[in-house]
């Protein structure tokens, strides 16, 4: 049987290293699920405006290949990897991906949802809705998960770095912060991230975001991140190179002739 997308997610997470681990975490970037014109949907969506959270099943469509076992971002104790079917890795032998998001609108043929752990551009291929009653199991026991090390942090911002992300915000659509914050605050230095490196010498890290960089102090006693301040991940003679793959460099040009 054929499974065709019945739509699109758009929102701000466009590389894999933007999605959250969950969608939770994304909250306040709300996007939109456009689904296709001319198949009945509209009649489909009839009183699904009622529902506060659905069921979004889609396409992993940026990967390729399946992991019989895989490395979870906070592992449980003593486990480094556990079986692809006991998590919710991305790589899997059909890449169906499953996500609870938050029902904000219905405009037409068009969902305006938050807390999306979707990429830009993802095939929807259904919409169900989310009933607290029959899917909502709080007692239920989560094997390995229970035993997470849970290892939170707080993630604050010096004046410089908020002055920064103000200014980069004015003129993209990029949130530093949030960003950051998402990426940070639960087990920040998990050795395999490789957009992110820590020297725990001097207590400093820094976190990459597209093309920007952001440096960060960190106190591991009391586990706080301080965002110091943001940098242009070009180098000046990348910046005068006439070649924009990501048609960026004007902004990086303002921003360095401002804060660097």
């Amino acid at each position: 049987m054929l499974v065709e997308p019945i739509g699109f997610f758009y929102g701000d997470a466009v590389y894999k290293y933007d999605a959250p681990r969950q969608g939770r975490l994304f909250a306040g970037h709300p996007g939109r699920i456009e689904l296709a014109r001319g198949k009945n949907f509209e009649t489909a969506l009839r009183d699904l405006d009622g529902f506060e959270r659905l069921w979004v099943i889609f396409q992993f469509h940026e990967n390729e290949g399946w992991r019989p076992t895989t490395r979870p971002p906070v592992p449980a104790e003593g486990r480094d990897r556990v079986g692809t079917f006991a998590s919710r890795s991305p790589y899997r032998p059909n890449p169906i991906g499953l996500s609870c998001v938050r029902l904000l609108r219905v405009d037409g043929l068009v969902l305006h949802v938050d807390e999306a752990d979707l990429l830009n551009g993802t095939p929807v291929l259904d919409i169900k809705p989310y009933i607290p009653m029959a899917d909502a199991f709080p007692d239920a026991r989560a094997g390995w998960v229970e035993a997470q090390a849970h290892d939170l942090w707080s993630v604050s911002a010096v004046a410089r770095f908020a002055e920064q992300n103000a200014w980069i915000a004015e003129r993209s659509p990029f949130d530093l912060f949030s960003f950051a914050h998402v990426q940070l605050s639960h087990g920040p230095f998990d050795d395999t991230r490789r957009r992110l490196s820590v020297n725990r010498d001097s207590s400093t890290g820094m976190l990459a975001y597209r093309t920007f960089r952001i440096f960060f102090s960190f106190d591991s006693a009391v586990r706080t991140i301080q965002l110091d301040r943001v940098e242009s991940g070009y180098t000046l003679s990348e910046l005068e190179n006439p070649d924009d793959r990501y048609g960026d460099k004007q902004l990086h040009r303002d921003f360095v002739a401002l804060w660097q």
